[in-house]
Parts: structure tokens; C-alpha cells; sequence
């Protein structure tokens, strides 16, 4: 391994097995950032709670139950794109790549890409999440995969290419499924894709899922399940925020608000207050006071025309590859490379 990581003292390195191991950020590191950036979302007359909040263990679960709701299409549609791409997606691997994922979640849909990665004579998997289910996820894998090697970090996305940059020399098949690269903002999107960019040698490979602009009805849907469980996810943000910064959020006083802005083609999410109210976070140093029905923002998810991905990848510096879509064309999966 290469000595910068040995040396990285904001990492804590674990070694489960000869096949799995895992770095993390030192708890400290990790307790001072969420204060931090807790106290910087909610201290201003704009509040917000930033995305990458929701992924601790119970919200990853509870985000792995939307997925399968009758509502939410992108996971099913995206699943069926990548049944279909596989044959194709092979051709531009014409050597052994190691497969990064962004974002790896439970790893449902790792395994369509390990599928047709088998062949090589290593398969390395290098998943990076900021939860804790990495690690149950990754378990999981080495049972499936017997000739599998995992190293994972526990880390926003930046912070694990960051780590991924100095790793080594091999070539990286980046993948950043689903539609999370719509969290950002237009201009944040731009930085985190040139940040990709940037950790990438040339002939590596990147897959991004996206999802498209579709009728206002589908989409709101989508983000307001029947069966109330992307409620659950909203909220349960609140829930971490008491946990771990000591504060006292009432889930009761507090409802999950969901439209599609189609001026900005984004899905928006908040949380609403029901009444007046102040909260304490002794960790952020923060009292916090809302009006009723105040609203406190926790995500965008941008939807996308095919013409302006295409664009975005371009002025990047991408070389597009190729841009698999479904019957519908509601979401799609483009490759690009690094010339």
C-alpha cells in the first residue's frame, strides 16, 4: 500500500481479514465536522441539513426500504439498465480494472457490475460511503466472491477520492450509482465532477447514474410514498442530530414536505414545523427557534435532460463513451472516460 495512506492521520485503518479492510476517520474528526456544519445549516435564516446527514445506519436501512416502494422508479429502472448494459460495458473494459463506487450503499446493484467483472484475474472492490453499513455490505460480498478484495472508506465521497488519488496505479472503474449526483447544486455538481476528474488517470472509466426530467405527477410521487417511508428517512435526520449532538428535536412537532420545482428541474425536500418551537443542540452550541411552518430545506435532486448531461461531462473534460436508457427514458447511465 502506498506509504501517504499508511501515514494519513485522519484515517483509522481496520483489518478484518486478509480480503477486507477499511479505513475511517477518527471519531473526533467525525463528531467536530457534523457539529460543525449542524451548527453553520441551522444557524442562519435559511436553515438547511445537509444530504450526506441522513446515512447513518438506521437512515441507510430506511433509504434501502424506498428503493423498493411502488413508487420511488429510479433503483428498479436503473437495476434494468444495468442488465441490459452488461455485454456492452465489458467492451471498454479490455483490462483489469478495480471498481470504485460512490455511494455503495448495501451493494444491491455492486453486484450486476462484479458480474461481469469475474473474468479478470483480480477483482478489487473499493466501495466509499460515509455509513456504517459499508462494512455489513462488504462481509456480504466476500461470501459471494470468493476471489473478491475489499478496501473500503468510510467518508464523504470527496474525502474518499481524495484517499483513492495516491492509492495506486491501477486502472479505476468509477461507478456513482442512483441518482445522488442530482443532490447538488448546479455549481457544487460542476466541482464534485472535476474533483472526480481530478483523482482519475488517464484510460480510467466513469459510470454515472442520472435521472431525467419526467411528468411533475411521477416525480412527486416518487418523493411522497404512499406508505410514508421517505417520511421516516426525512425525520430521522432529526433523530441523529439528538443522538449524536444531544439535542431535543420532537419528531411530533415536525412534517416531511416534498415538491418538484420545475423551473429548476429539482425535487425539493424539507422538513416543515408544525408549531413555534426552540431546540437545543448542546454539541452545536445552538439553540434553534422556528415559526410554524417554517421549513427546514434537507435535499434538492435535480433531474436532468440528456442534452445537458451530455454538456456538463463535455465542458468538464469527460470523453463520452457511451449513454445506456431504459424503455421509458426516465433515468440513464452514462460512461466517460479520462483522455
Amino acid at each position: 500500500m502506498n506509504n501517504t495512506l499508511q501515514k494519513n492521520k485522519e484515517y483509522k485503518k481496520f483489518v478484518v481479514d486478509s480480503r477486507l479492510q477499511y479505513f475511517k476517520p477518527h471519531a473526533t474528526k467525525i463528531e467536530k465536522t457534523f457539529a460543525e456544519e449542524i451548527s453553520s445549516g441551522l444557524g442562519t435564516n435559511s436553515k438547511s441539513i445537509h444530504p450526506k446527514f441522513f446515512y447513518d445506519k438506521k437512515g441507510s436501512e430506511l433509504f434501502e426500504k424506498i428503493c423498493s416502494v411502488p413508487e420511488y422508479y429510479p433503483t428498479r429502472t436503473e437495476i434494468s439498465i444495468l442488465k441490459k448494459l452488461q455485454s456492452e460495458l465489458s467492451s471498454y473494459l479490455d483490462e483489469d480494472f478495480r471498481l470504485v463506487e460512490l455511494g455503495s450503499g448495501s451493494s444491491t446493484k455492486t453486484r450486476l457490475i462484479l458480474d461481469f467483472l469475474t473474468s479478470q484475474k483480480t477483482l478489487e472492490y473499493f466501495p466509499i460511503d460515509i455509513s456504517e453499513i459499508l462494512t455489513e455490505s462488504s462481509e456480504e460480498l466476500l461470501n459471494d466472491y470468493q476471489n473478491l478484495t475489499i478496501t473500503g472508506i468510510i467518508d464523504t465521497y470527496e474525502g474518499g477520492l481524495e484517499f483513492l488519488k495516491t492509492y495506486d496505479d491501477k486502472s479505476n472503474l468509477i461507478i456513482f450509482l442512483g441518482s445522488s449526483f442530482g443532490n447538488f447544486s448546479p455549481i457544487d455538481g460542476y466541482k464534485f465532477l472535476e474533483k472526480v476528474y481530478a483523482t482519475m488517470k488517464p484510460g480510467d472509466l466513469f459510470l454515472i447514474g442520472l435521472d431525467l426530467v419526467k411528468d411533475k405527477t411521477i416525480l412527486e410521487s416518487a418523493y411522497n410514498d404512499s406508505e410514508g417511508v421517505t417520511a421516516k428517512f426525512n425525520l430521522n435526520v432529526l433523530s441523529r442530530i439528538n443522538d449524536e449532538l444531544d439535542a431535543d428535536f420532537n419528531l411530533q412537532n415536525f412534517s416531511h414536505h416534498a415538491i418538484y420545482n420545475e423551473k429548476d428541474q429539482r425535487i425539493e425536500m424539507y422538513l416543515k414545523s408544525l408549531v413555534d418551537q426552540s431546540i437545543i443542540i448542546s454539541k452545536s452550541d445552538l439553540e434553534l427557534k422556528l415559526q410554524k411552518d417554517e421549513l427546514i430545506h434537507t435535499e434538492y435532486s435535480h433531474k436532468y435532460r440528456l442534452s445537458q448531461i451530455h454538456d456538463l461531462l463535455d465542458d468538464v473534460g469527460f470523453e463520452l463513451k457511451h449513454t445506456w436508457l431504459d424503455d421509458k427514458k426516465y433515468f440513464s447511465l452514462t460512461l466517460v472516460s479520462k483522455t
